[in-house]
């Protein structure tokens, strides 16, 4: 399962008219949106560890076990980005307890309800964004 793909399945934060930013109601949703992403990828890990367990079984053919030992590569791989996903989403969860989510961490400007319900891990808004991949670049 595409776990990105999960996530834009997940609803949008509605705006009301004239609504302070990071109100309570956006704060419970991106929480709630948080934590929705965090069990997905937890469930994920634990197929994935169910899967492992039932291909234990070892293979006499050479190609089967070469294509077998591929999968379980690619499927690794997955499974390290994500680990490194959840430690992202903890940090935004945390952001939301200390009353800073929603705020970027290099400016203190809004990052916007737009942006965060794309990527709700986002700490930095988009101008600051840009310029740290435009120093990224140069080096």
């Amino acid at each position: 399962m595409d776990i990105i793909k999960h996530l834009e399945d997940l609803p949008n934060y509605q705006a009301q008219a004239d609504e302070p930013y990071m109100n309570c109601r956006q704060i419970e949703h991106f929480k709630n949106k948080l934590i929705a992403w965090k069990k997905l990828i937890h469930s994920e890990i634990e197929e994935t560890i169910q899967t492992l367990k039932e291909e234990e079984k070892q293979t006499t053919d050479i190609l089967d076990r070469a294509s077998q030992e591929h999968n379980l590569s690619v499927e690794l791989r997955t499974r390290d980005r994500e680990h490194k996903l959840l430690k992202k989403i903890d940090d935004a969860l945390m952001r939301i307890e200390f009353g800073n989510y929603g705020y970027c961490k290099e400016t203190g400007d809004e990052i916007g309800v737009e942006r965060l319900d794309a990527r709700p891990i986002s700490d930095l808004c988009i101008q600051a964004k840009k310029i740290m991949e435009k120093q990224e670049n140069r080096y």
